[in-house]
């Protein structure tokens, strides 16, 4: 019975997972589902030294995520109040965007949120409009490449999970 609770658990997981594509922090939910499962399951013991490594590495991917954002919207010329108003944009189209396609919405509206977020102040900040696209366009590709990494470290914590279970 017990390989069939977490064979259900890994399922939960999936899903946890696919709700990247929501904009939703699905690191997190991972983490949060396997410990619950702890808690309800007192013949497994996931370790602290696990619990650990999996927050540092879901924090660590929020952190690359907005991180390559602004490297990418830095190195392609974007001010300071650019990178700002990207990561701002960035925030408001996954939210604005969350409605759309079923919730996939969430994803495209970030990604279009960071270009038009750091479009927008960098305009404002009077740069010519050339250059406020080529500074949009690098935070636009950074939030996209962030979001890569992100996930794909979401892929690394399904994978380890499967261990933990079973």
């Amino acid at each position: 019975m017990s390989a069939f609770f977490a064979a259900f658990v890994f399922l939960l997981l999936i899903t946890a997972f696919a709700t990247h594509v929501f904009g939703l922090p699905a690191n997190w939910l991972i983490i949060l589902i396997l410990w619950i499962w702890d808690i309800l399951n007192p013949e497994v013991t996931i370790s602290v030294r696990t619990y650990l490594l999996f927050l540092f590495f879901s924090f660590l991917g929020e952190c690359i995520e907005f991180g390559l954002q602004t490297v990418g919207a830095k190195k392609y010329g974007a001010s300071r109040s650019g990178n700002w108003g990207a990561i701002a944009g960035a925030i408001a189209g996954a939210i604005f965007g969350a409605p759309f396609l079923l919730g996939l919405g969430a994803l495209a509206g970030a990604v279009i949120g960071a270009y038009f977020g750091c479009l927008g102040i960098e305009l404002l900040n009077k740069r010519p409009v050339h250059e406020a696209k080529q500074a949009a366009l690098g935070a636009m590709l950074g939030k996209v490449l962030g979001l890569s990494v992100k996930i794909g470290i979401g892929a690394v914590l399904l994978v380890q999970s499967f261990d933990v279970l079973f």
